[in-house]
């Protein structure tokens, strides 16, 4: 399988990962192989969810919408059905066991991923992972998806987090967001567990303090299942939230929306990474887990985390029971940084 024109067109299938936040960042990896083969078909498969985030990126061909985590009778009806595209390449980025086999059991010509998980004989061409005196260390996810492509010959275009946008969305949700103030989106959600999620009522008076002090507008972002986060800020606060009238179309319009605010006020969570794909400035409150998976040279902000001894644990539930990660950062600490980067300091001449 060769790069470049002339050539017969491949086909190429890229198994991303479950996590929003891990798919806006395995972008690059995917632009650079559209890059390095432009006459490929190139294919992305995982959950609904992440299908819709990728859907309006114009360069990618095909979406495959496969469940979360399939049965092993599933896995084999999807690869039968996935075989009869006879890929010549698939890239694997989570590391699972699971996800290898599938890619065996559709029987792509190259199978390329990280030798984890003792799944390397499923493996056409393995890279090994990073490592700190023989130790498995994490690196920002974005190096670690494009160092596996880099396997065939892709490379880096250094241009960052890439999310695209639906047309008739943004026609239908930009009027409802005109105004003269900035707009704070606030995301209180992570769906990795309670560890990542700064409690909604310390939201609520971070809320109330930028709004005591600046004149600006909030739009809460919430999801599934997270209905009682955004009430108990709603009934902390004394804020006429915007809220825009949606249809069903999900991440489609959560992109629309973080793609037009003035700030994101979030945990570690998918939002973020996707205000950064939209170059918006971040406010990133970190818990449990290590900075070092999401450490971006991209992000526009502030990231807000305490270096306790027992931080990162990357537990999904505070194993110590007192959560201090998360308990001990101040609502004031978040507004002063909110006003910080929407209210700059003149620039005086010297």
């Amino acid at each position: 399988m060769r790069n470049g024109k002339g050539t017969t067109k491949a086909h190429i299938l890229v198994l991303v990962p479950n996590w929003l936040g891990d798919v806006v960042m395995c972008t690059p990896a995917l632009r650079a192989l559209r890059q390095h083969y432009p006459e490929a078909k190139l294919s992305i498969a995982g959950r609904s969810g992440v299908c819709d985030l990728l859907k309006d990126l114009t360069w990618i061909d095909h979406r495959e919408i496969i469940p979360e985590k399939p049965s092993l009778t599933q896995m084999i009806r999807l690869a039968a059905r996935l075989r009869a595209s006879q890929y010549d390449l698939i890239v694997i980025f989570p590391h699972s066991f699971r996800t290898a086999l599938l890619a065996r059991l559709i029987g792509g010509r190259q199978r390329i991923g990280y030798k984890r998980n003792g799944r390397h004989w499923l493996l056409t061409r393995t890279k090994e992972p990073y490592r700190e005196e023989g130790v498995v260390t994490p690196i920002y996810m974005t190096k670690e998806y494009v160092e596996l492509v880099t396997l065939i010959g892709c490379k880096d275009d250094n241009k960052g987090l890439e999310l695209g946008l639906c047309k008739k969305i943004v026609q239908a949700i930009t009027p409802q967001l005109a105004g003269n103030t900035p707009i704070i989106g606030i995301a209180p959600g992570a769906a990795f567990g309670p560890s990542k999620r700064w409690p909604p009522e310390k939201f609520a008076q971070a809320i109330n303090q930028i709004a005591s002090e600046m004149d600006v507008r909030f739009i809460l972002l919430t999801g599934p299942k997270e209905e009682s986060i955004r009430e108990t800020i709603k009934a902390a606060t004394e804020i006429d939230f915007i809220e825009p009238q949606l249809s069903k179309a999900g991440i489609a319009e959560l992109k629309v929306l973080i793609a037009q605010i003035d700030l994101l006020i979030c945990n570690d969570s998918g939002p973020r990474h996707i205000a950064i794909a939209f170059k918006r400035p971040v406010i990133c409150i970190m818990g449990s887990t290590s900075p070092r998976y999401s450490d971006s040279p991209y992000e526009i902000g502030e990231i807000v985390r305490l270096p306790l001894p027992c931080s990162p644990c990357q537990k999904p539930i505070c194993p110590l029971k007192h959560h201090r990660c998360m308990q001990d950062i101040t609502p004031e600490q978040i507004a002063k940084m909110a006003l910080q980067i929407l209210q700059p300091p003149p620039h005086t001449t010297p």
